[in-house]
């Protein structure tokens, strides 16, 4: 399908548990105009108050790019700082609701993540790419150091490799970026719809609870240092297993008993 001016930039689908969100802007490369970027706001404002979903998967229409990031047609249209900083701002919150929402977020990508793309892939908490996809902070290329792609970027591949993208430009592969944490997974490009959604699926089958409250954990103990992230997560950990969830697969685990209906499910 073919995004025209009439349709919407961001599409949504639920399929059981699981919610996909499709950026619509093929023609574009599927570029996050300022629109988008609210869009997908407004969307993961949603989901966050949605108890039926357990898990969500971003995609993209075309074939050419899952995003090149920022717009910069509509970045060049004018020179207004406060343009461009507002514009900035909202992709930042936008990129950090991706990590405070309770469900588990997917990437899945095929064909090129560049820029603010590769931003969007680096801050989901799992990717799943094609065999053929390729990755790249090329800000530089045009002119423009991509800062606010570094963060999330540099916070999966580590200073070094992060800083080798970012000053260079240069494209990497699809399995340099499973190497490097880019991504979680990489499969050949005629599985990446069913091997994702698989995944997904599998995550929607677990208890949820369980996966929304360590999801929050994981991210937080990840900006401490060690003794600090052990405490923490000791103390989720201990109370972790007073809950019902938990009990309830230990003792079936323990018992040979048949594995338990999780509760909110």
């Amino acid at each position: 399908m073919t995004a025209t001016s009439n349709e919407p930039v961001l599409l949504r689908r639920d399929e059981g548990r699981v919610a996909i969100l499709t950026l619509n802007r093929p023609k574009a490369m599927n570029a996050l105009s300022g629109e988008l970027i609210d869009a997908l706001q407004a969307e993961f404002d949603r989901l966050a108050k949605d108890r039926d979903i357990r898990c969500v998967i971003i995609e993209a229409q075309g074939d050419r790019a899952f995003s090149t990031g920022h717009d910069l047609r509509e970045v060049a249209s004018t020179r207004d700082y406060a343009f461009h900083h507002s514009l900035l701002t909202r992709c930042s919150a936008m990129m950090l609701s991706v990590g405070r929402l309770p469900q588990p977020v997917i990437a899945k990508v095929k064909a090129v993540a560049t820029a603010a793309g590769c931003q969007l892939v680096a801050a989901c908490d799992l990717a799943v790419a094609s065999n053929d996809a390729t990755f790249a902070t090329s800000g530089i290329n045009n002119g423009l150091f991509c800062g606010t792609p570094s963060v999330s970027v540099g916070r999966n591949v580590g200073s070094k490799r992060a800083l080798d993208m970012l000053f260079t430009g240069q494209f990497v592969d699809a399995a340099t970026a499973l190497r490097d944490g880019l991504v979680s997974r990489v499969v050949p490009a005629a599985d990446l719809d069913r091997e994702t959604m698989a995944l997904a699926d599998r995550i929607a089958s677990q208890p949820p609870e369980q996966i929304a409250s360590g999801k929050a954990m994981f991210h937080k103990h990840m900006e401490m240092n060690v003794d600090q992230a052990y405490a923490y997560a000791t103390d989720f950990m201990a109370g972790a297993i007073q809950r019902e969830d938990a009990q309830a697969g230990i003792d079936a685990f323990v018992n040979k008993k048949p594995k338990p209906a999780w509760k909110g499910k």
